[in-house]
């Protein structure tokens, strides 16, 4: 069954390879497209499109497939189109006649759109939960690590002393920069375009806002056209936030597998969460964080994918849509996992204590010892000409004692301001 369908019938290669992958990813959105229906129906009956019988009707209907839905007995039979369809046609068998006037007054075009919007809405949600679970995680793992020095690098080389405070709040922070990031893309998302039907608009007196409540939105997308033009950009912005997240997190990853070499040592992993080498007995490789990495990196690419896909395609609707799907739910599925993943991983790296203790660190103290003589009254051009002078000569004694509080950022990790940048949802 195809909603479109009337007597003829399309050659079974065009329909396989029209359909492609669509029967898969529509599983996800069933739960999505009977509450829109729903809303949808209670609509028509407050219009008079309905009446409150063929409503009830429509109503216990969509219910039994909710449940189905839930039980896990839903299926889409190989017949029907997508799952739009194969909803449709359980109402009609279910509940008669009612079941074909589901559809009036909207297209397929605004019934996936509304779909989508909601099933986005809810990963959103979740991906926005878990990304402050990961930086909370990082916050705690900083406060309890503020006191333990590591190098701070620029170019590559030793630059200046720096704490495992201070590394895990950055990459906290910029999380809850993401998270913020996110929740101006699920604002966006967040706008109802059921009733746009076809992008277009419809003849019947639809009430809009009637739908935009009953199906849970904040907003309603105006413009019945730019309703429809919001396929393909929703998944752009969706798609943007995700890259700005996998940037963030792919970058910690590239450090951790750093960090925990054996050049390095500044961090270990648990056995349990390290792999072995097939010949090596003493390796303890940290494939979970090279695993993130490479996800990450795919991540970065979905942006690029989607416009592609869709920049150069006119006003109105376009099957190339739907291959949207296929890039933007597995970018979806692979950052929750990313998320889930490293949470568990988190609270398992041990840092490595008295680091700088080792001379090959000792050049690290040169900006705070420049900064001492400073603070005595000598020029700084001065100081800086003379603690370079005595590096080169072999001469400089590095002043360890200088209060920690003082340098590797202590002074400036500052947990309670980083929290505070968190946007509250309303």
């Amino acid at each position: 069954m195809k909603l479109w369908e009337k007597d003829t019938d399309l050659d079974k290669q065009i329909e396989q390879f029209t359909i492609g992958r669509d029967l898969e990813f529509d599983m996800l959105l069933a739960p999505h497209d009977v509450r829109a229906s729903e809303a949808h129906a209670e609509m028509l009956c407050s219009i008079g499109l309905l009446t409150k019988e063929e409503f009830s009707d429509l109503k216990n209907g969509l219910k039994l497939i909710a449940q189905k839905i839930e039980n896990g007995t839903f299926r889409i039979e190989e017949s029907m189109e997508d799952v739009h369809s194969q909803i449709e046609k359980e109402l009609t068998e279910t509940i008669g006649e009612a079941g074909k006037k589901i559809h009036m007054g909207r297209s397929r075009n605004d019934q996936v759109a509304v779909a989508l919007k909601l099933f986005y809405k809810e990963k959103l949600s979740n991906i926005h939960a878990q990304i402050i679970n990961c930086a909370e995680a990082l916050l705690n793992k900083a406060d309890a690590t503020k006191q333990h020095l590591m190098p701070g690098y620029t170019h590559s080389q030793i630059g200046m002393v720096s704490s495992f405070g201070l590394w895990f709040a950055s990459y906290g922070e910029a999380l809850i920069d993401d998270a913020n990031y996110l929740h101006g893309i699920e604002k966006l998302n967040d706008q109802n375009p059921l009733g746009s039907s076809a992008g277009y608009g419809n003849s019947f007196p639809l009430d809009r806002e009637k739908t935009t409540q009953s199906a849970g939105f904040s907003a309603l997308s105006v413009n019945v056209v730019y309703a429809q033009m919001t396929r393909g950009k929703t998944e752009l912005w969706i798609g943007n936030s995700l890259a700005s997240l996998a940037y963030t997190i792919g970058k910690f990853a590239s450090d951790v597998c750093l960090f925990v070499s054996e050049n390095y040592k500044f961090i270990s992993l648990p056995e349990n969460i390290t792999t072995g080498s097939s010949i090596m007995p003493h390796k303890k490789n940290p494939d979970v964080f090279e695993l993130i990495r490479a996800k990450c990196n795919q991540l970065l690419s979905v942006p690029g994918q989607i416009a592609l896909l869709t920049n150069n395609l006119m006003t109105g609707y376009h099957r190339d849509m739907q291959i949207l799907k296929e890039i933007i739910f597995p970018a979806l599925e692979n950052t929750e996992q990313i998320l889930d993943i490293l949470l568990y991983a988190l609270p398992r790296i041990e840092v490595q204590e008295n680091l700088l203790d080792d001379a090959k660190y000792d050049n690290l103290y040169t900006v705070e010892t420049v900064n001492k003589l400073t603070a005595e009254g000598l020029p700084f051009r001065d100081a800086y000409k003379l603690v370079g002078r005595q590096v080169e000569s072999g001469d400089f004694v590095p002043d360890k004692d200088i209060h920690h509080g003082l340098i590797g950022g202590l002074h400036n990790l500052r947990l309670d301001l980083i929290r505070e940048k968190l946007i509250t949802k309303v």
